[in-house]
């Protein structure tokens, strides 16, 4: 790579041949107001403590909701969720309009209807270039039967129906 100019788009590219599921991240901020992203970032981190991260861009004009909340949610999306993600992909405020939520851990916004949510103490965050990546301990979580919402090559899609056994 030493003297050539790296293409940022192809790289891009090259990364969405990674599937993954999809999540949106809720919180409350300390003005109570609501932040939700859709973010691909997810990961597990710890088991004992346990603990997940994720990432922000940090041009997102949630990101200040979403480091400054004491907790937020993590909802891993189902199938036929697509509209929720979109919804929550976008910029705005009204996000949660018409939205069905309770809300969790310090306010937290739970949707209805995802395979599983994680309600998270937010502890820490790292620099991670033009992103942030937001580490949170996990206090509660549920889960439901289901088959997930996946992202690949820039779309979403549901996972492919598994073989049936003889």
């Amino acid at each position: 790579m030493a003297g050539q100019e790296f293409d940022t788009l192809s790289f891009r590219n090259a990364l969405g041949n990674f599937a993954t599921g999809v999540t949106v991240v809720t919180a409350k901020g300390e003005n109570g107001t609501l932040a939700g992203v859709t973010a691909n970032s997810f990961n597990s981190v710890s088991l004992v403590p346990p603990m997940v991260l994720w990432s922000l861009d940090r041009s997102s004009p949630s990101l200040k909701v979403l480091e400054g909340a004491s907790h937020f949610c993590v909802h891993i999306l189902a199938e036929g969720q697509n509209d929720l993600s979109m919804i929550f992909a976008k910029s705005g405020d009204d996000k949660f309009n018409g939205i069905k939520y309770i809300e969790g851990l310090g306010d937290a916004p739970i949707l209805d209807g995802c395979l599983a949510y994680f309600e998270c103490r937010n502890v820490v965050h790292h620099d991670g270039g033009d992103h942030v990546i937001i580490v949170g301990e996990v206090e509660r979580f549920e889960t439901a039967e289901g088959d997930p919402l996946i992202f690949f090559r820039g779309q979403l899609g549901d996972l492919a129906p598994l073989p049936k056994a003889d």
